[in-house]
């Protein structure tokens, strides 16, 4: 299906994502993020992993994109984002797995990996809101996106769950490929914090564990600010949390992970080579429970006003695998789509 003509030239020769690569994307080649011109998704459903406060009762609805402007070493999704696993989604399409996934209960719309492809998800959104679609939807990014871009989802995108990953510029290029992450993270973020104040309400129903009725937190608009500990690298998470005391507290929601996990990549010996290069900067184990106890004593020191810490666990089962059509485990997640 033609790209629309009014967001072609984004495409022409694109600097959509800060690489600004260059590639004429409508020709069929592909840029760094390792797609053309064409919206292509792997898998869709409702996700029960997220955050409470756009999980709630019904789940989000989530849809993970093909391709990425990031090439994390240690990416649990790499299936999709960097082997390009996905089927291609018009319009129409798109529309239809949003109606799918409202009627199923989702609390949202949550757009996952979706950077490389700003201009024609603002015109798929704007599409699915004309023929009805009432939820709000989520940008679930690395935040590794210009402002410029960010500006044609205004009025669109009402939830912001980008990653802050680190603020250390050569650990981002050897990780991400990305020496300029951290400088492009903090003003994406910023921006998206400006421009969408926190609004949250109660809502009733039934919750998943126990079957009674209850009240939760659901987000409204506002931004959810991921960081994801690196095993070995405290340092890297205090210096993380204190630009986010200084820029977000107050402002956004602060979602912090521990549950980095070795990926068992799939791949040919040169580029799995490469991987094992990259994940060196790193020490690519599960958290240890010192770990867990240090970052704990660190959220109690900052006293952010609204974060999210988890619970510490060695349970590996979670790690989704997209060449199924469930690729997450029952307890995680209900498919409405897969590629």
């Amino acid at each position: 299906m033609p790209i629309p003509e009014n967001i072609s030239s984004y495409y022409k020769s694109c600097t959509q994502c800060p690489r600004k690569c260059g590639v004429n994307r409508l020709e069929g080649k592909r840029g760094v993020c390792g797609e053309t011109s064409e919206l292509r998704a792997a898998f869709a459903g409702l996700h029960f992993g997220e955050e409470p406060l756009i999980t709630v009762h019904g789940g989000s609805g989530t849809i993970f994109l093909t391709g990425c402007t990031l090439r994390c070493a240690f990416c649990q999704n790499y299936q999709i984002s960097q082997d390009g696993l996905g089927a291609p989604l018009t319009s129409e399409n798109f529309t239809k797995i949003c109606h799918d996934l409202e009627k199923a209960g989702a609390e949202n719309i949550n757009l996952v990996t979706p950077s490389h492809h700003i201009p024609l998800l603002a015109e798929f959104i704007r599409n699915a809101k004309e023929d009805g679609i009432s939820l709000p939807f989520c940008w679930n990014s690395s935040a590794y996106e210009s402002v410029e871009m960010l500006e044609l989802l205004k009025g669109l995108v009402t939830i912001w769950l980008p990653d802050l990953k680190t603020l250390n510029p050569q650990l981002s290029k050897n990780l991400f490929a990305a020496e300029d992450y951290p400088e492009t993270a903090k003003k994406a973020i910023s921006w998206m914090i400006k421009n969408h104040p926190f609004r949250i309400k109660e809502k009733n129903g039934i919750d998943r564990e126990s079957g009674n009725l209850c009240s939760k937190e659901k987000m409204l608009q506002g931004v959810i600010i991921r960081h994801l500990y690196l095993p070995g690298h405290f340092q890297e998470t205090a210096d993380v949390l204190t630009w986010l005391k200084e820029n977000a507290d107050g402002d956004a929601v602060i979602s912090l992970m521990n549950q980095y996990t070795p990926v068992p990549f799939e791949e040919e010996k040169d580029r799995a080579e490469k991987r094992q290069k990259s994940l060196s900067s790193i020490e690519n184990r599960l958290v240890t429970a010192q770990e867990d106890g240090d970052i704990q004593d660190l959220i109690e020191a900052f006293d952010f006003d609204y974060l999210f810490y988890q619970e510490l666990s060695d349970d590996t089962s979670w790690l989704p695998d997209f060449r199924r059509p469930q690729p997450f485990s029952n307890k995680l997640a209900k498919p409405i789509f897969h590629c």
